[in-house]
């Protein structure tokens, strides 16, 4: 299923706490985004702050606004394109058994288990999640992507935008990465529409959801959207598995050798809904995890140590 939103449709599902951690600013600098935008309002957030975090804060408000003109600008010229399908599934140990439409084979997607037990006691696996074979029972599983399509023009000497960050003093640097981090952004924003349509609507397996968006962001629904990189779905080159079920070209994503998206703001991933799920790190993989999850990949382990992210 693809689905495209326009910036208006996931602006309010925007997570500025990494906005602002992608420029280096600790979080509680993002409140920012919640303060009223008046002259009177943000002069009173700055004077909560210790003198000489005064102006850091001001830089804060800076960039917001900075933030805020260029999202209204490339409002006019950016989509977010999504893909997102739902296919029969199961569990064996740490394998997921994908089963396509019509197919009795399934593709086998290799999971990492913890090496170390959380605070629960227990070393989990996305497998788990999941019905296990043995019990001959198989329950769904979603694989989505994310990608935005910025066409943009260059900024115009009309448009020119003074750096908000004073270590940064090059326009053309600055705008650039600013329309960057953007959008990375609404790359993550849209995945956290769409997965909120897929537990209402598309799976509807939460049709009576009703989450304020302060509750998306803070992961307090069923189910859980592990995206490729992270920490409990580490290996980036399952991207070319993900790629070889969904074709991500249909929504321009291309990938390197290495695996990863172009462009680069985009997000790849799998869609739990089990009651129990949630996310975890998979954390330093062992030699001994490493050969067995090699050995499922078919690749050798000093190939795939190149792909895994922690």
């Amino acid at each position: 299923m693809l689905i495209t939103y326009s910036l208006s449709d996931i602006s309010d599902y925007i997570d500025w706490l990494y906005f602002f951690h992608a420029w280096g600013f600790p979080p509680k600098y993002a409140e920012i985004a919640t303060i009223h935008g008046c002259d009177a309002c943000r002069h009173a957030w700055v004077s909560r702050f210790p003198t000489d975090e005064r102006q850091r804060a001001q830089e804060a408000i800076n960039l917001f606004s900075d933030a805020q003109r260029e999202l209204s600008r490339m409002s006019r010229h950016v989509s977010i394109r999504c893909l997102v399908e739902l296919y029969s599934a199961c569990s064996k140990d740490e394998d997921i058994l994908l089963f396509l439409d019509g197919e009795s084979t399934p593709i086998v997607l290799p999971m990492l288990r913890q090496q170390r037990p959380g605070q629960d006691g227990y070393c989990l696996c996305l497998s788990d999640f999941l019905p296990e074979e043995s019990d001959g029972e198989r329950g769904k599983l979603g694989l989505f992507a994310t990608s935005v399509t910025n066409s943009t023009p260059p900024i115009s000497s009309s448009e020119s935008v003074r750096p908000a960050i004073g270590s940064i003093t090059n326009q053309d640097a600055y705008h650039s990465m600013l329309v960057q981090t953007l959008s990375d952004r609404l790359a993550e924003a849209g995945a956290e529409r769409l997965h909120q349509e897929v537990r209402t609507k598309i799976w509807g397996y939460c049709k009576d959801e009703k989450l304020a968006i302060g509750d998306l962001l803070h992961c307090r629904y069923q189910g859980i959207r592990p995206a490729v990189g992270y920490p409990c779905l580490p290996d980036i080159s399952l991207n070319f598995l993900l790629d070889s079920v969904l074709d991500l070209s249909r929504i321009g994503i291309d990938l390197t050798e290495h695996g990863m998206m172009i462009p680069h703001a985009s997000v790849s991933g799998l869609m739990f809904s089990a009651p129990e799920a949630r996310y975890f790190a998979i954390g330093s993989v062992s030699d001994d995890q490493l050969s067995d999850y090699a050995r499922r990949r078919g690749m050798a382990p000093t190939e795939i140590r190149k792909y895994i992210k922690c």
